[in-house]
């Protein structure tokens, strides 16, 4: 299991996401934005404009889902 935050995956806040899998953090940041924009939280909604952003734009998007996946492998397990 590793650990990072909502802000190293490009949000708003130090909410702690864990998983096995970086695809695993990126779902629960996936899910924290929405739920928190829905909120009226407006600091995430540029995070949350950003990531329905990478798949209108498939390059972009490989280019930040390849950087996370390098940034999780380079973490120590928690």
């Amino acid at each position: 299991m590793k650990t990072m935050t909502c802000r190293q995956l490009g949000g708003a806040c130090d909410l702690e996401l864990r998983g096995e899998t970086a695809d695993e953090v990126i779902k629960a940041q996936d899910k924290h934005l929405k739920e928190v924009v829905a909120a009226g939280d407006e600091a995430h909604r540029s995070a949350l404009n950003d990531m329905k952003g990478r798949w209108r734009n498939p390059i972009k998007g490989m280019g930040w889902y390849k950087n996370t996946k390098r940034d999780f492998a380079a973490l120590a397990e928690d």
